[in-house]
């Protein structure tokens, strides 16, 4: 299996012609795959990531990260593309030659390479070539976890691949719960972050709500930044707050979750007063995107408690 390594990213603050280009041709490619009656996916630019954020919070988002540079990556999103609805999720590539800042972002090293947005949470699948009877297995993974999250899963298949008794329909969400997601559908993310703080002040003890919070919040900060800049800024800076922070929603947001810790475990150990509560405060907020049993939340926790007390 050859795989295709990333091309080097664009001069800061040049524009990058080449990227340019290699954009026109992968639009030219899809409209050719379109005419062509092969299976659609979503194309995934900076310009429409955020709005395919939103939407896997509702249904499950597979992403095949392709390149002309490996010629086996589109055959690979034709077929995620082909399969990927009879397990109820969305297929989706992103072409990582024209958006090297997604790429970064994701922490792709080589292509092809496949990722899960379930919930808003990146889930990384597997990098290199599969067959459909591998896909079928990863597919059945990924459709069951987000239907234990609550997502909207309904065309996907039994787990045995036959032909079973239909899924019973989920549980109503809660009034605020809903209100939120009709606010996450709609784009409006300070809607949505009110009606999971109106529902912890009904109920502190709302765990799905705080990790609702949370992943808004996150999407929302994380919308408009360029990865490269941010990157940059918080390498040319260690000691600023801000920077680091940055990175490590950076980091979450792409799958590296104890890099994301550790940085901002390690900054706070510099600081003090307002800015390291800063820090706490975003590590507590990156703990309820994560999860609360997930053992490299447990871990930072220790980390964090021993650098409070």
């Amino acid at each position: 299996m050859t795989q295709g390594h990333l091309p080097d990213a664009a001069l800061r603050g040049a524009v990058d012609l080449g990227a340019l280009a290699r954009a026109r041709e992968n639009e030219k490619a899809a409209q050719e795959r379109a005419a062509s009656g092969a299976p659609a996916s979503i194309q995934v630019t900076e310009a429409s990531l955020q709005s395919l954020a939103e939407q896997s919070m509702r249904t499950p988002i597979v992403i095949v990260f392709t390149s002309a540079q490996a010629p086996a990556s589109d055959a690979l999103a034709d077929l995620v593309a082909r399969l990927a609805p009879e397990f109820g999720l969305v297929a989706a590539r992103c072409d990582v030659d024209a958006e090297q800042g997604i790429a970064q972002a994701f922490q792709i090293q080589a292509v092809p390479a496949a990722m899960a947005l379930i919930g808003a949470r990146p889930a990384p699948l597997f990098q290199g070539s599969a067959s459909e009877e591998q896909l079928r297995d990863v597919f059945t993974q990924v459709s069951d976890v987000a239907r234990q999250a609550g997502l909207d899963v309904a065309g996907a298949a039994p787990a045995d691949g036959a032909q079973g008794e239909a899924e019973p329909a989920p549980e109503p969400l809660p009034p605020l719960h809903q209100e939120a997601y009709d606010a996450i559908e709609r784009g409006d993310m300070d809607a949505a972050v009110a009606a999971y703080e109106q529902a912890l002040k009904e109920n502190p003890k709302d765990a799905d709500a705080r990790a609702g919070r949370a992943q808004v919040l996150l999407m929302g900060r994380t919308a408009a930044v360029d990865p490269q800049a941010v990157r940059t800024a918080a390498a040319d800076a260690p000691g600023d707050v801000a920077a680091q922070l940055a990175v490590a929603d950076l980091d979450v947001l792409g799958g590296q979750i104890e890099d994301a810790f550790a940085r901002l475990v390690e900054v706070g150990a510099t600081v003090f007063g307002d800015d390291r509560e800063a820090v706490r405060t975003r590590l507590v907020e990156l703990f309820d995107v994560v999860g609360a049993e997930d053992p490299r939340v447990i871990q930072a926790r220790r980390s964090l408690a021993a650098l409070l007390y």
